[in-house]
């Protein structure tokens, strides 16, 4: 047995000696965590806002100004998990040989050790993949994105913060740069962090081409360009250096991107069917409208950004007639709550919730026009909802119906 644990553990060190690299040190792993760090922190914290927005709990009250809130929310939150990709590739390639060491595990503390990393390791992986691809509308995956993404942040989170309390006293040594001694001598022979010990560098051996500074600098570049050539489907200032992101802005019918198609939700029929009405109904009185009666009443223009979960937003200009004046003429309560139903039968938006907060604002919308032209069939002819800091999945499409709550 003991032979069998020396072959092993020669060739460990075997493999942590042939892939190590004069460039990795527990500083450059504290810099680049302390980035990452950040990263995610910002990423699950707008994360949370979106989920709550959509699935909120009882005692939540979100308001809907800034109108642009959402927008800006969401489009940090894709950007920094966008930024994070790379962060998290550097950082594993700053650790990985420290894994090779042997025993794999060495007390209670080291296993502790062993299995945050794991679950902060895989739980990463697996968060910021499906996160990508999610921006590309794409779902290859049999769990519902939304709630896995959800649950995978908190397990990300919760590693996160036992992975730092055991390497603390490491973290706190290494967090800022320690300045040479005055008169000290020159720099140490450059050593390589192998799984099992730290071999120094043989005398003569080249020099490697890369300082850890320059390699800092590749990192945050790296990052930069990733966040710099897809945020622009979400800040239009950036929109011109757009070159990877799925969406571009002032795309698409009347200038504005769609997700989701009137083809895909199954409404192409019956939105466009001459007899649709929408309903409104209030404490057992109904009262149908027309396309025609709702264009009679009063107009109201607003200028509102479309923001999906994907990621990408694009303001736009809406008219039609406000929420607040449906509910009015229905006679209900300034107070009420509204609950929205599509044409679409299938899927989870096919109704949406208008807390007072939204029902009662004037820019609160069921939107005949966009961008001065009646709604195009994939915009969600021939009303939808359009409400200030919403997310777009709330702001349903294809209305039939409009339940005031009280």
């Amino acid at each position: 047995m003991d032979r069998l644990t020396q072959k092993i553990q020669a060739g460990v060190d075997a493999a942590g000696a042939r892939f190590a690299s004069p460039l990795r040190s527990k500083r450059l792993t504290v810099v680049l965590g302390r980035w990452l760090g950040l990263a995610f922190t910002v990423c699950f914290a707008t994360g949370l806002y979106s989920h709550f927005l959509q699935q909120p709990l009882p005692w939540m009250l979100f308001l809907p100004r800034p109108v642009w809130l959402y927008q800006l929310t969401q489009g940090v939150h894709v950007a920094t998990g966008t930024a994070a990709i790379p962060l998290l590739l550097f950082k594993l390639w700053s650790v990985y040989a420290q894994l090779l060491g042997w025993p794999p595990i060495r007390s209670v503390l080291h296993a502790l050790e062993r299995a945050t990393i794991a679950m902060l390791v895989a739980a990463s992986l697996v968060e910021l993949t499906t996160g990508l691809i999610n921006t590309f509308d794409w779902y290859p995956w049999p769990f519902p994105f939304r709630t896995v993404h959800y649950w995978l942040a908190w397990v990300i989170v919760s590693s996160l913060a036992l992975h730092i309390a055991v390497k603390l006293p490491i973290i706190r040594e290494h967090w800022s740069r320690k300045p040479a001694a005055v008169g000290s001598g020159p720099e140490p022979q450059a050593q390589l962090e192998t799984g099992a010990e730290t071999v120094t560098l043989p005398a003569g051996a080249p020099e490697h081409a890369v300082s850890r500074r320059a390699l800092l600098a590749t990192v945050g570049i790296t990052s930069a360009v990733a966040v710099g050539t897809t945020a622009g489907q979400s800040f239009r200032w950036l929109s011109a250096v757009n070159l990877f992101a799925p969406r571009q802005q002032d795309t698409g019918p009347a200038g504005v991107p769609v997700n989701r198609t009137a083809a895909q939700a199954g409404v192409s029929g019956t939105a466009l069917a001459p007899g649709w009405t929408v309903t409104l109904t209030y404490q057992g009185r109904q009262r149908s409208l027309t396309l025609a009666q709702l264009r009679a009443m009063p107009q109201s223009t607003g200028r509102l950004p479309v923001a999906c979960v994907d990621g990408w937003s694009q303001d736009a200009v809406w008219r039609g007639v406000k929420i607040v004046d449906l509910m009015t003429l229905m006679g209900a309560p300034a107070n009420s709550d509204a609950l929205v139903h599509s044409l679409e039968q299938a899927g989870a938006y096919g109704r949406s919730l208008l807390p007072a907060a939204y029902s009662q604002d004037p820019l609160t919308l069921l939107a005949l026009e966009l961008n001065g032209a009646p709604l195009d069939l994939d915009h969600g002819y021939p009303a939808r909802i359009m409400a200030p800091g919403r997310p777009g999945v709330l702001q349903t499409k294809w209305v039939n119906r409009i339940q005031v709550l009280g």
